[in-house]
């Protein structure tokens, strides 16, 4: 007897061998069969979805859960239009912190101000309290005098802005969290996920010193997982930094490695450890993406997080211990260490199955794109970066550059796996919402940026579904409707291949299932 069997309803599986269907059955949380397979066998429960579409639950390749649930805790700035404003907002909230307390605020973003504070100003606004506002991106920090004394005197800044590891420095004053906070947090924002249709994400990076919470954050989502606050799949990416060295036997070749040697695979279908996190460069948002010519209108182009033969030494010890990589490259210069130090490590021992993934890849140019086929490296990109920021990205980067931005044809083209992430919660998160702009290419405001690099509807929905599966390994369970796989699915109010492209967005999740059980997104 099945345990479920979903009916009326227009199946889109990503599935080539049976890319359609209008019954699904389930048992024991498993997908047992499609159509004439199970629509003659008794079920426990029979729902129709009236007509309703399904696809596999999506995938969301790349997220930062802790940082999600605990801005949303935060007070935001993020709304204020004027440095006044914002300046009104830290007194405000300065005049309800105890004297020797943080003024801790989310949302500052200099561009939408036109100008960076100072921390001169934010000694005012704080009445002597310190004062940490976080850079939308999560690569920089304003910060007031008050903290500047508390950090060491030649920590670089830019009148209280600090950036990459000098805002790592200043957010270390205050860490760790607790992981009881933490677990309410990464329960918050998974919660926001499964809303968004998305049942199984990767948590990219957690322990280290620029995003991580606290050194024994995995012990967060254990908790999270034990009190039943984790109601999608999580795999973990470890920061790079965590590594050291180890006293292996010399036939393994391991030079530096976690305790245990616990590498990517570890854990269950709830939650496990995946990628190594190498972070190369900064954010575009920031200006701290290393390019390879300077940003228009700028006499810089961004930065390294280390000089590149550190870079390349992590990602082959990493390599060397069995690690999948996940390398942050924003820029086209970090894209290029984060190739180059790859292509070493492959040399050196040849894991050809190895899915190493370069994170975000903002900008590629055009003669990158053979490499990362060559080396197989999967890109993991941000297609609501665009959406969201686009008309900024496209300007700092010139006429020039701007077709090069988080690219999807030119993946597809040279054979590249293409996935659909967010990077929640520098912006939008809604896998739909990514899938509309990877098909027209539109900003917010509706300027179109690289249409050459358009994709069609399925393969956008692939990159969030069989694309996010096989960045996470997780082919054999995940990523499409076949019999076998986990009955992790979602529920929507139109099929997005047959509505109008700028439609595609606005479409409502009527609901997810996740290893069968059906959520009710909108009650979330």
């Amino acid at each position: 007897m099945l345990s479920t069997r979903l009916t009326n309803a227009r199946f889109v599986t990503m599935d080539p061998s049976r890319p359609v269907a209008h019954d699904l059955g389930i048992w024991h949380g498993r997908i047992v069969g499609l159509d004439e397979e199970v629509t003659a066998l008794p079920a426990r429960r029979v729902v129709d979805l009236q007509g309703a579409t399904v696809l596999p639950g999506f995938i969301d390749a790349h997220v930062h859960l802790a940082w999600t649930g605990l801005k949303a805790a935060r007070t935001s700035i993020a709304s204020c239009a004027t440095a006044d404003e914002v300046l009104a907002v830290v007194a405000g909230v300065a005049a309800r912190t105890p004297a020797d307390g943080w003024v801790d605020l989310a949302g500052y973003d200099q561009r939408v101000l036109g100008r960076h504070l100072t921390a001169a100003e934010l000694d005012r606004a704080g009445g002597g309290r310190k004062v940490f506002l976080l850079h939308d991106s999560g690569h920089g920090c304003m910060v007031n005098s008050a903290v500047l004394e508390l950090l060491p005197a030649d920590l670089p800044h830019e009148d209280g802005f600090l950036a990459e590891g000098a805002m790592g420095a200043a957010r270390a004053l205050r860490l760790p969290h607790s992981q009881r906070d933490l677990a309410d947090a990464i329960g918050r924002a998974a919660r926001s996920c499964l809303a968004e249709g998305v049942t199984a994400c990767a948590e990219a990076g957690i322990g280290g010193a620029l995003f991580g919470h606290s050194a024994v954050e995995l012990g967060a989502y254990q908790l999270a997982r034990e009190q039943n606050l984790l109601p999608i799949r999580v795999q973990l990416m470890v920061a790079a930094d965590r590594l050291h060295a180890v006293a292996a036997h010399e036939d393994d070749g391991i030079p530096r490695a976690l305790d245990l040697g616990l590498r990517t695979g570890f854990g269950d279908a709830w939650l496990s450890v995946g990628a190594l996190k190498v972070y190369t460069d900064g954010g575009m948002m920031a200006r701290t993406a290393a390019l390879g010519a300077p940003y228009e209108g700028l006499d810089h182009a961004g930065q390294l997080q280390d000089d590149p033969e550190s870079l390349a030494r992590t990602i082959v010890d990493g390599h060397l211990a069995g690690w999948q990589l996940a390398v942050h490259a924003i820029g086209d210069r970090a894209v290029d260490v984060a190739l180059d130090a790859i292509e070493r490590a492959q040399r050196i021992r040849a894991r050809p199955d190895a899915r190493h993934r370069v994170e975000h890849a903002g900008l590629v140019r055009p003669d990158q794109l053979a490499r990362f086929a060559r080396l197989g490296v999967i890109a993991v990109v941000q297609p609501n970066f665009l959406r969201s920021f686009g008309d900024d990205y496209a300007s700092v980067m010139g006429a020039r550059r701007a077709p090069w931005l988080y690219r999807g044809r030119g993946f597809l083209e040279h054979g590249v796996t293409l996935v659909g992430s967010s990077d929640r919660p520098v912006t939008d998160g809604s896998p739909l919402r990514g899938v509309q702009f990877m098909v027209e290419r539109a900003s917010a405001s509706g300027r179109v940026i690289g249409p050459d690099e358009g994709i069609t509807v399925d393969e956008a929905l692939r990159a969030y579904t069989v694309g996010g599966a096989f960045a996470c390994r997780w082919e054999e369970s995940a990523g499409s409707l076949s019999p076998g796989k986990r009955a992790d699915l979602v529920v929507l109010g139109d099929d997005p291949r047959s509505v109008e492209t700028s439609r595609i967005g606005a479409i409502e999740v009527v609901a997810t299932f996740v290893d069968g059980r059906e959520t009710a997104a909108a009650a979330l």
